[in-house]
Formats: C-alpha cells, structure tokens, sequence
C-alpha cells in the first residue's frame, strides 16, 4: 500500500476514532495504478460493539494516498473515500470479506465511467447486496457521510468519507428523486450510526395500490 501523505492523514483520524486498536486490513498485491483490476489499494475493518456490535469498513484509493498529482489543489483524487458498516458480533468472529468486494466493485464503476458519487444519491445491487445470503431483503445502497469520520482536509486536499447504506427496495423507491437524505434523517433512531443489518426486513410500508377506473369496452356513450 502507499505511503504518503494522503494516507498517513486517513490513519490520523482512524487513529483519533479507534486509538491503538488494530484492524483486520486487506491489501492488494497488484493494484489499479500499477496495471492491476482493483482500485482500491486495501480495505480495512474495525471490530465496534457500540451503538451496535458492527464492522466498520474503510477503502483506501480513492483519494491520492502518496504525493499529490492530480490537477485540482482543494480535492485529493475523487475527493472522497468508501466506507460500510455491517452488523455482526465483530468480538467473536472474523468481518466477511464481501463487503470489502462490494467498494472494490463500486470503485471500479467510478474509475471506469468516470461517474462519481455524492451524499444522498442511491444504487441498485446486481441482485441481493451479501452474495451469500439470497433471502435478504437489503438489495440496494444509499450515500451518506460517515457520521463519525466525517471529511478531512489533507496535504493533498479535500477527502469525505462516502459511507454505503444498506436499503431494501422499498426504501429505495422511497428514497428516489433525492429523498434519501430525508428519509434516512427519519430513520436514524432505527439504523443507529447507518449500520447495514443483511437481516433486518423493510423500514418503509410499500405504497399502496392506486385505486383505477374500470376499463369499459366500447367506450361511453350518450342518448341521441
């Protein structure tokens, strides 16, 4: 993985959230910008038991992690790094690895077609978000800004931290036309620090079916 600058701030303000506590960290052997198929250069998770026993994720690539090379001196790289929270009893088991997949996944979309992403914007998932768990009802994501990391100005510029939101579809559909802000702002008391639970069933009723007039054959018609 890099070091540089960029990097070293990201670590800054894990450091000032998490203190000494270590992270299980996946690194990327062949990276994006040595040739390689992934952007990110690593993902890290740290176990949490508060609000609620979670992972916290955090991608490391997507903002200029060494020296500063990119053209616009306010934004380092894309201006932003993914993060995720899952639920899971993070004080006795290893973090599933999927959602490191999933930012990879998400970081590649934004490095081929040169499409960023912004609080409050949603996105469907190819079928269901945990590829291991077909049954789930979390099948989309939402943006939001980590509440805890928040942003952070670096030697190379601005970096947000882009936390993923797990949604169902009704949430989803609930959340279109830039909604999602709102409505998770309504939700909040319920998804204590935005954690994803793969288990949890819909927080938004579905709409309900809109009343149609019956089709008549032949249409109306009037007295002569």
């Amino acid at each position: 993985m890099s070091v540089g600058p960029g990097r070293d701030a990201i670590d800054g303000v894990l450091a000032q959230l998490y203190g000494e506590l270590l992270p299980v960290h996946w690194r990327v052997g062949h990276p994006w910008s040595l040739g390689g198929a992934d952007p990110l250069e690593g993902v890290s998770a740290y176990p949490r038991t508060d609000p609620v026993p979670h992972w916290h994720y955090i991608g490391y690539g997507m903002s200029e992690l060494g020296e500063k090379e990119w053209g616009d001196p306010e934004v380092s790289g894309w201006g932003f790094e993914f993060t995720f929270r899952l639920a899971g009893d993070a004080a006795t088991a290893q973090p599933p690895i999927w959602p490191a997949h999933f930012l990879q996944n998400l970081a590649r979309y934004v490095l081929q077609s040169g499409k960023s992403f912004e609080p409050g914007q949603t996105i469907k998932a190819n079928g269901h978000l945990a590829p291991d768990r077909p049954d789930s009802a979390i099948q989309a994501v939402g943006f939001v800004i980590d509440p805890e990391l928040g942003s952070i100005a670096t030697p190379n510029g601005r970096v947000a931290f882009l936390q993923m939101v797990g949604l169902t579809m009704t949430e989803y559909q609930a959340a279109l036309g830039g909604k999602l802000l709102a409505l998770l702002d309504g939700l909040a008391a319920r998804l204590p620090l935005f954690v994803t639970d793969i288990d949890r069933e819909s927080l938004v009723a579905a709409p309900k079916p809109q009343a149609q007039w019956p089709s008549w054959g032949g249409g109306l018609r009037g007295r002569a």
